[in-house]
């Protein structure tokens, strides 16, 4: 028959103690029972019990230690401990309860009012347990509804161009496999982290919502603009930023939103400072549109366009390094080199 009781760790090193506590415990509880520190904190980890009542007086290391070790460990830390003991000094109780402890037990006591407050701390545990669960379902459910309006909006803009859905998907690919790189490298010129690589990839679909904003007579032209039209052309990137800056003024200012605008915005300026919207040059730049930058332009030229055929991969690869030193980011420009055969099998395989 399967024990449904919830798990206590007793931990003291006196036979009288624990006999106490069992005497009273063993009745509701599953008990477990340590006499000194370093069985306490195996016995945490193997047993994983729903609670912890620890002494601080223990053979070897004291139950302070245990606590600040127990607190410190991924699989521990969240075990509720109780201390039970006969120091009963503002201090030592102050001490025990800095470490982590959710409360402290001094001998001699009552045995109803131990049985209270464990009751009261493993509710207030299971509380917080199913809290962190609805705030993890809201959470994925809200990632599920943007991850959704992303999508809708990058389709609607990509519905107007002569682009395709397989645009969206290599480009972010691209812009994970250039991410993911930085990250591992760390470079401390470049540095990016794992979650930041994430926020890119997602709001990458969104670097040409702006084109939403621009005439059908420009955007669905089958030949060679004029420069008149180029210019216009040009100013997709103010429209995506107006959209996004918009939304985060109704929405706030979120990590989401500023990437996904950073992109929209920047992502056709050059190092060297000749590139669109504001001529931004360098570090001036945000990291992700530089990043993104690569991507585009390396989707673009492996496209079939009605005024051009899709360009091989080592045709890409040599328009993208003869320009490198004022178009792209240099050590990008190094990193896509490095990973050129990744790039090639994604432009391949993402049809």
């Amino acid at each position: 028959m399967i024990d449904n009781r919830k798990t206590l760790l007793v931990v003291d090193d006196r036979e009288i103690n624990i006999d106490i506590m069992l005497s009273f415990l063993s009745d509701e509880y599953q008990i477990s029972v340590a006499m000194d520190g370093e069985t306490a904190l195996s016995l945490a980890r193997e047993v994983h019990p729903n609670l912890i009542l620890l002494d601080v007086m223990l053979p070897d290391l004291d139950g302070f230690e245990v606590c600040r070790r127990l607190k410190t460990d991924g699989k521990t830390d969240r075990i509720p401990v109780i201390f039970v003991t006969s120091l009963n000094q503002e201090m030592d109780e102050a001490r025990g309860l800095e470490l982590g402890a959710v409360d402290y037990i001094t001998r001699p006591f009552s045995p109803p009012l131990v049985m209270a407050r464990i009751r009261n701390h493993l509710e207030l545990e299971r509380h917080r347990n199913n809290l962190e669960r609805l705030v993890r379902e809201r959470t994925k459910d809200l990632q599920i509804a943007q991850l959704a309006s992303v999508h809708c909006m990058a389709t609607l803009a990509e519905a107007r161009d002569h682009d395709t859905g397989a645009h969206i998907q290599r480009t972010r690919k691209y812009v994970l496999l250039l991410g993911n790189d930085l990250a591992k490298t760390n470079r401390r010129d470049r540095r990016i982290t794992e979650r930041e690589v994430d926020l890119m990839a997602q709001t990458s679909p969104l670097h040409d919502v702006g084109k939403i904003g621009l005439p059908d007579k420009i955007l669905l032209k089958p030949g060679k603009l004029t420069p008149k039209e180029f210019d216009e052309m040009k100013r997709h990137t103010i429209y995506g930023g107006d959209i996004l800056r918009n939304v985060e003024r109704e929405m706030g200012s979120v990590p989401f939103l500023v990437m996904a605008r950073e992109i929209a915005e920047n992502h056709h300026e050059k190092w060297d400072g000749s590139g669109y919207p504001r001529g931004l040059s360098g570090p001036q730049i945000p990291l992700s549109a530089r990043i993104m930058a690569v991507a585009d332009v390396y989707d673009a030229l492996r496209s079939s366009r009605p005024y051009k055929e899709a360009f091989s991969h080592e045709k890409a690869v040599s328009i993208m390094t003869d320009g490198s030193e004022g178009h792209f980011d240099p050590v990008l420009i190094e990193r896509f080199l490095e990973l050129q055969d990744q790039f090639d099998r994604v432009s391949r395989q993402t049809k």
